[in-house]
């Protein structure tokens, strides 16, 4: 048990520092958590949960990015929290069997997203100049982010990253402010899932403590560690890791 403790804070820092500085520590923390036998739905859901606190400390971070968007905020709190409960209810409900035949699945789109997130964004951020999605209107934006939150409650990897593509879409440009929202959509959509997780008794509390110490010692000490390594290392980094380990998941799952 000492050991799988020791495993999970290492693997809480290094997601803390990929948190801060590139993105994808889940890439690290929700593999960590099944390899020491925790079953993937409580994996998952102990993941959330572990990730929680970085999120909420980030959101209050860029508090002053927010200062004007107070009622916009609302409603994207009130969609979070709707689409995240109806998400963790999907993956509660989904048996472990189900679940753990749908991780390579989902491990390849979060891959994915953090791979083009860049372009995704950038297409994202052209259609809101566009006509056409000038007239998309509010519904069609609402339906998109409860789509996304819904993804976040179920799965929380990548969810940062789609979440920047619909603000980007949702015509914000300041990348501070879509920073900070995203965040807030992150600290909701997990908020929620967790109050259900915890009512399901589906976190596994002392490996989530000890992923979570390390995640916020990680987060701190990448402040450090951003300003020595180069930001295109960290990311190619993840990418590679991730593509190592969603094809590993592939593997154990279908051969």
């Amino acid at each position: 048990m000492i050991v799988d403790l020791v495993i999970l804070f290492l693997a809480g820092i290094v997601g803390g520092v990929l948190n801060s500085v590139a993105g994808g520590g889940s890439f690290v923390t929700f593999p960590a958590l099944m390899a020491v036998g925790v079953p993937p739905v409580v994996a998952n859901a102990t993941n959330t949960f572990a990730s929680f606190f970085g999120y909420l400390s980030g959101a209050y971070a860029f508090r002053q990015q927010l200062v004007g968007h107070g009622k916009q905020i609302k409603i994207i709190i009130v969609v979070s929290f709707i689409g995240g409960a109806l998400g963790a209810f999907l993956l509660l409900w989904a048996s472990e069997a189900t679940f753990k035949q749908a991780i390579p699945w989902l491990l390849l789109f979060a891959t994915l997203l953090f791979i083009f997130g860049g372009q995704i964004n950038r297409f994202a951020k052209s259609l809101s100049n566009n006509k056409y999605a000038s007239q998309l209107g509010a519904v069609m934006l609402t339906l998109v982010l409860l789509a996304i939150c819904i993804y976040g409650g179920f799965f929380n990897a990548g969810l940062g990253i789609i979440g920047l593509s619909y603000l980007a879409l949702a015509g914000y440009t300041n990348i501070n402010t879509m920073n900070g929202i995203k965040l807030v959509i992150s600290s909701a959509v997990s908020l929620v899932a967790i109050v259900l997780f915890i009512a399901n008794d589906a976190i596994a509390w002392v490996e989530g403590a000890a992923v979570l110490i390390g995640t916020l010692i990680g987060g701190y000490m990448s402040a450090g560690v951003s300003m020595r390594i180069p930001q295109h290392y960290i990311r190619w980094f993840v990418i590679v890791m991730s593509c190592l380990i969603t094809a590993y998941f592939f593997y154990v799952t279908y051969f």
